[in-house]
């Protein structure tokens, strides 16, 4: 149960999911109390000109993704890949596919290539509900043995359904086959939540952040000319999402305060 609320009740803090609630206010209310019904219409307006604002998106994913931005990365004796990297073979997909974050399997392999630790943990399976298909760390094995990483040097963490779980099962993993230190690989924005869980569970876990939306130039390019400032105050719906990634990583900090878990 609280794995589905946790996926439900977000949606409807979020950017689009409020601006629903919000224009349903507005029509319930809007033959009795215009009044309330304007404020809501007003208010759901607000909501989106301001998540869809350049300078919204890039500060809210800037306080996550630059936290942990490492200079240099210590040897390990495991690569952690966390799950959310990858879509299923399925028709009409002719092979398993990278997501958005495709960066996190990517930069797993290319951790191992260039020695910084002998085994490659990867974690994450797949929600019935939400598409199914078979675990997301088999989709994840298969992508890294064409990438030259060897069968042998690869455990799995098929049973994983969140970030908590992810750090569960690979902490066992950890345990059975006596691996002390661990690269920790997942989306920048998505560090500072999972780091702060698998510390909390007593792993030595060192950050490799990937998946970096928010680059300094970008960050300069933003203020350098009016065009570039006139853009960046029409709504977009890239940037919404963005916002609405963000928003869902500090929901899940609050969330996972609360049940003690980080």
């Amino acid at each position: 149960m609280f794995l589905y609320l946790s996926k439900l009740l977000p949606l409807l803090f979020y950017p689009l999911g409020l601006t629903c609630v919000l224009l349903v206010v507005a029509l319930v209310t809007l033959t009795k109390w215009p009044r309330v019904a304007t404020g809501a219409i007003a208010t759901a307006l607000v909501v989106l000109l301001v998540a869809s604002n350049g300078w919204v998106s890039t500060a809210l994913v800037r306080s996550l993704e630059w936290r942990s931005r490492p200079e240099s990365l210590p040897q390990a004796d495991a690569i952690v890949v966390l799950g959310g990297s990858t879509r299923p073979l399925m028709p009409p997909r002719a092979s398993v596919e990278v997501s958005e974050a495709g960066d996190r399997v990517l930069y797993g392999a290319q951790l191992y290539r260039e020695g910084k630790a002998p085994r490659l943990i990867l974690s994450g399976g797949r929600i019935d509900w939400l598409g199914g298909g078979p675990p997301e760390s088999a989709d994840m094995a298969a992508m890294v043995q064409t990438m030259g990483v060897p069968e042998s040097a690869i455990l799995e963490d098929p049973d994983s359904y969140n970030t908590y779980q992810n750090a569960i099962n690979v902490l066992q993993l950890m345990r059975a086959n006596n691996i002390q230190k661990i690269l920790l690989v997942t989306s920048a924005m998505h560090m500072p939540r999972s780091l702060r869980i698998f510390q909390k569970l007593g792993v030595d876990a060192a950050p490799a952040p990937t998946d970096f939306l928010v680059t300094q130039q970008e960050l300069e390019e933003y203020t350098g000319s009016l065009q570039a400032i006139l853009l960046n105050l029409t709504p977009d719906s890239e940037r919404l999402l963005q916002t609405t990634r963000a928003l869902k990583e500090y929901i899940g900090l609050v969330i996972y305060r609360l049940r003690g878990w980080l």
